[in-house]
């Protein structure tokens, strides 16, 4: 049976709908798997430490003297300030290094006597580490001295140049990324693109030999710096 025009064009019409789907699913098909396989990526972590010295320390110090008149008390805490001071300057520290923090006056009654105590708190601080180190060696001088610390007065030193070795290190910790990330590629049969995404992780400066817990005294101005970082990698 012949068929009329309008036939002819309905037929057409579903020929060409029929190759558009077909082409289309295979350019949808071949987009998707494109698509799977540029989002195939591995998240790694890289470490960077760096060994670094304290430019800071600061020595809290605190001594009392206790009497039972106030003029008395006075005195000797007095003589204790002039003795420590004397001490750092023999050190070769200079005067404006060493400043007066507070103090305190205590009195209370014991067995119907009045006893008085007077704390003077003075801060020590100074860039120069080296100095700092010997005045803490040789602070039994200051006992020779009558000058008697104590408990909680000790240095501690700070490192406060982060900013300065931060982008190196954020560098040094991406490309110890990289290289996990090279290897586990290598494993797999796979290649390393860019970056999808990083993350930086917290620094911390910890003493470099675990000998510092900053307990005491036992601060040290050798630090160990180290920073993570989670950095997601494309795979190719």
């Amino acid at each position: 049976m012949a068929l009329d025009m309008r036939d002819k064009v309905f037929l057409g019409s579903a020929a060409l709908l029929a190759i558009g789907m077909v082409a289309g699913g295979y350019l949808l098909g071949d987009g998707l798997t494109r698509a799977k396989a540029a989002d195939r990526s591995v998240t790694v972590r890289g470490l960077a430490e760096k060994d670094v010295t304290a430019d800071l320390a600061t020595w809290s110090i605190s001594y009392s003297a206790t009497g039972f008149d106030l003029p008395t008390v006075r005195t000797e805490i007095d003589n204790n300030t002039r003795e420590l001071q004397a001490y750092f300057k023999s050190l070769g520290f200079k005067p404006e290094e060493l400043k007066p923090v507070g103090a305190g006056v205590n009195q209370w009654l014991n067995n119907g006597v009045n006893t008085i105590t007077i704390t003077q708190r003075m801060l020590l601080r100074t860039t120069d580490i080296a100095r700092a180190q010997k005045a803490v060696a040789q602070q039994f001088d200051l006992v020779r001295r009558g000058v008697t610390l104590q408990e909680g007065s000790g240095m501690r030193y700070s490192f406060t140049k982060l900013n300065d070795v931060k982008p190196p290190m954020v560098a040094a910790a991406t490309r110890d990324a990289r290289a996990a990330a090279e290897q586990f590629a290598k494993d797999s049969g796979a290649g390393v693109g860019g970056i999808k995404s990083a993350t930086q992780g917290y620094f911390s400066i910890d003493a470099r030999d675990g000998e510092g817990g900053g307990d005491g005294g036992s601060d040290t101005p050798y630090k160990k710096v180290r920073v993570v970082t989670t950095v997601d990698f494309y795979l190719k």
